[in-house]
C-alpha cells in the first residue's frame, strides 16, 4: 500500500461504482509487471488520468502522471498530486518535466503522458508532442500506446457534466509495447505512436455502443457526430489560448 495513492484509488473506484461506469479494459498484459515504462494516452475528458491508471492495476502498478503545473499549486489537489509522485509540467519550460520523467522511468516507475498536451474538443487525435517518445527512448523503457473512448461523455470541454450516475461505458486499450532503439528518430517514433493509437481508437469506436440524440455531441463529425471538426476545435483552442495570454498580460501590467 502506498499512501496517499492507494486510498485515492479506492475512493475513485467507489465513485466509479456509484456513477455506474462500465469499463472494458483490453491489453492489461502489455503493462510490465516490473520496471519503467511510458504510457502514452489520448485526451478527451477531464478524468482521463483516473481511468487510464486502471489498466495498470491488474499488474500491481501505479502510474505517475504528468499534469499541468497549476494543478500542483491548488491547496487541495497540490498535496495529493505531490504525495502520489505525479510530475508537474510547465508548458513554457518543459525540459524540467522531461528530466523528471526520465528519472522516474529509470527508477522503475510507469509515467503517464498525454502526448496531445491538451484535451481534444473534436475527439480526434491532435498532433503529438515528442516527449513520450523521448522519455521512452532515452530511458530505455517500453512505450505503451493507450487509448480511451467514452470518457468524454462524463466530463469534457464545452459540454454538460455527467458526474452523477450515468452508466457510461468506457473502453480502455493498452497496445503492444513499442521498444525504441537508442538512436531512434523521435519524429518517426512519435508518428508510429500516433498511428498505433489511431488504429486502437478506431477499433474502440467500432465496438462502442451506438450514440444517438444528444450523445452525438460526443462523437467525431467524421463518424456522423456533432462534435467540432478538428479545424473548428483548433479555432476554439486558439481563442482560449489568446484569451489566457491577454488576461496574463493585463495582470502583469496592472
Amino acid at each position: 500500500m502506498e499512501f496517499p495513492y492507494t486510498p485515492v484509488i479506492g475512493l475513485a473506484r467507489t465513485v466509479f461504482f456509484l456513477q455506474g461506469l462500465r469499463f472494458t479494459i483490453l491489453g492489461e498484459e502489455n503493462v510490465p509487471a516490473v520496471g519503467g515504462a511510458v504510457m502514452a494516452i489520448n485526451h478527451t475528458g477531464y478524468f482521463d488520468f483516473t481511468y487510464a491508471g486502471l489498466a495498470a492495476r491488474p499488474r500491481g502498478r501505479l502510474v505517475r502522471f504528468m499534469a499541468k503545473k497549476s494543478v500542483f499549486g491548488h491547496r487541495v489537489t497540490g498535496p495529493l498530486m505531490r504525495g502520489m509522485k505525479h510530475i508537474p509540467v510547465d508548458r513554457h519550460a518543459g525540459q524540467g518535466a522531461i528530466e523528471a520523467g526520465l528519472a522516474a522511468v529509470r527508477a522503475g516507475e510507469i509515467v503517464g503522458i498525454f502526448p496531445e498536451a491538451t484535451m481534444s474538443r473534436s475527439f480526434e487525435l491532435k498532433p503529438f508532442k515528442g516527449g513520450a517518445a523521448r522519455i521512452a527512448r532515452d530511458g530505455g523503457v517500453p512505450l505503451l500506446p493507450t487509448t480511451l473512448w467514452g470518457s468524454q461523455r462524463v466530463w469534457t470541454k464545452d459540454a454538460p457534466k455527467h458526474r452523477l450516475r450515468s452508466n457510461t461505458p468506457i473502453h480502455i486499450t493498452v497496445g503492444q509495447p513499442m521498444h525504441l532503439a537508442a538512436d531512434a528518430d523521435l519524429n518517426e517514433a512519435t508518428e508510429q505512436l500516433r498511428l498505433a493509437m489511431a488504429g486502437q481508437l478506431a477499433a474502440q469506436q467500432a465496438a462502442y455502443p451506438r450514440m444517438t440524440g444528444d450523445d452525438l455531441r460526443y462523437l467525431p463529425a467524421r463518424l456522423g457526430g456533432t462534435a467540432p471538426t478538428p479545424e473548428q476545435a483548433h479555432e476554439r483552442d486558439h481563442h482560449d489560448m489568446t484569451r489566457r495570454v491577454d488576461k496574463f498580460n493585463r495582470g502583469s501590467s496592472s
